[in-house]
């Protein structure tokens, strides 16, 4: 591929080896180059701009947020530098408000298109990995209180009859371009913003092949049959914790039955529909988007 999907960059050295290593992750934790991404509530440190960037503090400036801090977990090292994410959800929207004069908590989808890459990847990365711990706070075997353990890779249940390690997981979901005679296949939702359309797209069932999980989508959300499924590229979406796996296919028939009411609207749009922005639509999905990436390379494969 000419370039990777966004949050997707490979920055940091995950360092898997030293995570139960407690000496080492203390050394790190403590060495005065380490660098804190703070989240807040599912939200990221944003300094605000006309460049906007991530925030990435030192320990001088998280040593005050340390006891605040629920969960520390251990990203990566980069060019010898250990980056940790801490959650200090607990904390007051106006004590949050005071870490930083030129700084600011908010969605990172809200600024992720035009962060750098290498730090949109990263605060993406805290943002994903905080959300499991935020939902993990329990075991789900017996209902017992579980705590952090391997430098925040693993939350094992406190109930010594049960002991159930729970490792940090993502959702994997399908999203794909449908062509089928110099058009493609385009769909929206109600609550997206006025003439968006993206996609398609869905969450891969239990027991499912990707291939399978991409016919079911389609078939459900347009009754439109498909053939010549074919990979193109995933990308990590910590929006809350998904993995979006990117396909081209072919369409085999055009008719459109969807299934189900998921989508307002579905519509075949040729290319020059989409390079033009005609057939009222308004806006592209987001930049930062895989839908973004594979609607772009279809149209230049024209």
């Amino acid at each position: 591929m000419n370039s990777q999907n966004h949050y997707a960059d490979e920055v940091l050295d995950r360092v898997a080896q030293f995570r139960r290593d407690d000496a080492w992750v203390t050394a790190q934790y403590a060495a005065k180059q380490t660098m804190f991404i703070p989240v807040w509530r599912s939200r990221s440190l944003i300094e605000q701009g006309a460049a906007p960037r991530g925030v990435m503090m030192s320990i001088a400036e998280t040593r005050a947020l340390m006891e605040t801090a629920t969960t520390t977990v251990l990203l990566g090292v980069r060019n010898e530098i250990a980056h940790f994410a801490i959650d200090i959800s607990p904390m007051e929207a106006h004590e949050v408000n005071e870490l930083r004069a030129d700084g600011e908590f908010v969605d990172l989808r809200s600024v992720g298109a035009v962060l750098d890459r290498t730090e949109a990847s990263i605060l993406a990365y805290a943002k994903g990995i905080m959300h499991w711990h935020s939902r993990h706070l329990f075991c789900g075997v017996c209902g017992s209180p579980t705590e952090s353990q391997d430098a925040g890779h693993l939350r094992k249940c406190l109930n010594q009859n049960c002991s159930a390690g729970h490792f940090p997981r993502t959702d994997p979901a399908v999203i794909m371009l449908v062509q089928k005679d110099d058009r493609a296949l385009l769909g929206r939702k109600a609550e997206w913003m006025p003439g968006m359309y993206s996609t398609l797209a869905g969450f891969v069932e239990p027991g499912e092949s990707l291939e399978q999980a991409v016919a079911r989508e389609v078939m459900e959300e347009s009754g439109v049959e498909i053939t010549n499924i074919r990979y193109h590229s995933s990308q990590p979406w910590p929006f809350p914790s998904s993995l979006m796996l990117g396909f081209f296919a072919d369409a085999v028939t055009e008719k459109l039955i969807p299934w189900d009411d998921e989508l307002e609207d579905l519509q075949w749009f040729t290319r020059q529909d989409l390079a033009d922005g005609g057939a009222g639509i308004a806006q592209r999905p987001r930049s930062d988007s895989i839908a973004r990436r594979l609607i772009d390379e279809w149209i230049r494969q024209g």
